[in-house]
């Protein structure tokens, strides 16, 4: 691998400052992942955005191909999963291979599902450039928007969609993803085990004042149907069910109206929802489904109307290193 270029001691032309954009793709247009506007949502602060596209059924790597950037670098991959079995680690083995290959000081990663606001890109940038020497951070922390079901609901649910998570790391050769891939670890003599938990650490991170929006849980019922069987069997080899014919997103009377804007990469995507008849808005809800218990809810209601979204309990994979947002936002400890 390419060693990263770092600034010249006295030199502070933030030119000298990579960032590279990374994510993993299989399936995407069979899934429905918003993979086009995924990467575009990244593209104007990174030097290269590097994809690794796994052997599939479709055309995700033409879907990759029509961007049409020159930053972007493919790496064909074969996904590995006999090897890479159950746990959802082939997602983190697939991450590595995208990471490993970034050349940038900073590594951004977003998976296939999200889609970075334009409003986060100067705050990213800027906090790159101003941690780029502090060798007290280890990577950056995103708030989240989770949208469920069509474009129009949201998750509040903080137990059942994490809230914030770390999309940005320092390129060093001990992070690696860890688990399904959702965040990373530091892990100095990692021997292939994504699970691990002995001789591993948390990275120290920033939180930025900068928003990722989710789709994993917005999508066409008839996509999301087989992507929740393909999931289920990589988590769970035994898992044997045929898809039905649409997923069941339960009584959206139920979920929250989201009220703010997408981001701009999506404006399109949005407009062309053809799903809406496959919706319902009465009945009873999903009975697997957290999101719907009353506890959750509750809690849900207690942390977001009474404690400004933060979270009680629950785990987090990384140390609060502090908070950034512009300096015109006034806000930094």
């Amino acid at each position: 691998m390419r060693k990263p270029r770092r600034r010249p001691p006295g030199n502070n032309n933030e030119e000298t400052m990579r960032i590279s954009g990374f994510t993993i793709a299989r399936n995407a247009r069979i899934y429905d992942f918003p993979l086009v506007e995924s990467i575009r949502s990244v593209l104007d602060i990174v030097d290269e955005f590097v994809v690794a596209v796994g052997a599939g059924e479709d055309d995700t790597e033409e879907l990759v191909r029509s961007i049409g950037s020159p930053k972007i670098r493919i790496i064909n991959t074969v996904w590995d999963t006999e090897k890479y079995k159950g746990g959802g680690t082939i997602l983190a083995q697939q991450t590595d291979i995208a990471l490993r290959a970034c050349t940038g000081d900073w590594c951004f990663y977003i998976q296939a599902d999200e889609v970075l606001h334009e409003s986060a890109l100067p705050v990213v940038k800027a906090a790159c450039e101003k941690y780029l020497d502090d060798k007290r951070v280890d990577g950056f922390v995103l708030k989240y928007v989770h949208l469920y079901a069509d474009y129009c609901h949201c998750i509040e649910a903080l137990h059942f969609a994490y809230p914030y998570e770390i999309r940005i790391v320092r390129n060093r050769r001990d992070i690696h993803s860890w688990r399904d891939a959702q965040s990373f670890k530091i892990n100095p003599n990692f021997d292939g085990d994504y699970l691990a938990k002995e001789g591993t650490s948390k990275l120290r991170c920033v939180f930025l004042d900068a928003r990722m929006f989710h789709y994993g849980w917005s999508r066409d019922p008839r996509c999301m149907s087989r992507k929740m069987v393909k999931m289920r069997k990589m988590y769970h080899p035994e898992y044997e069910e045929d898809a039905a014919e649409y997923h069941d997103y339960g009584n959206l009377s139920l979920m929250p109206l989201f009220e703010g804007e997408h981001p701009e990469v999506m404006r399109e995507r949005v407009a062309k929802m053809s799903w809406g008849h496959c919706l319902r808005y009465d009945g009873p809800p999903p009975q697997e489904r957290k999101i719907f218990a009353p506890k959750y809810r509750l809690l849900g209601w207690i942390e977001n109307r009474l404690l400004g979204g933060r979270r009680i309990g629950g785990f987090r994979n990384f140390y609060k290193a502090g908070f950034f947002r512009l300096p015109d936002g006034s806000r930094e400890r």
